[in-house]
């Protein structure tokens, strides 16, 4: 998965990555937010989610230690990270101020 990954996040349009897992609650809670944001960004953002049991060598790899963790990414780069349950708005504020 590492190189489907790298292909992935080395994109000019920013990916924001949701690793999560189908036992969490918390992660569960996050979709409908998720699911409005893409709607509201539409293709200025692209929205990857990665099962951590489905994944775990990548989720070592990126060292993330629990779910769900979001990360943004442009051109391969990781521009921020954050683990936990976090607000529509502070997504969406987080995505804007990438993309100025």
């Amino acid at each position: 998965m590492q190189s489907s990954f790298d292909a992935l996040i080395d994109s000019e349009t920013l990916v924001l990555v949701d690793f999560h897992a189908s036992w969490c609650g918390p992660c569960r809670a996050m979709e409908p937010v998720l699911d409005s944001l893409q709607q509201d960004f539409g293709d200025r953002v692209r929205i990857h989610k990665i099962d951590v049991d489905e994944d775990t060598d990548l989720a070592v790899r990126l060292k993330v230690m629990g779910v769900p963790t979001f990360m943004l990414y442009r051109n391969g780069q990781e521009l921020w990270r954050q683990p936990g349950v976090l607000t529509k708005d502070a997504l969406k504020k987080v995505i804007e101020a990438a993309e100025s």
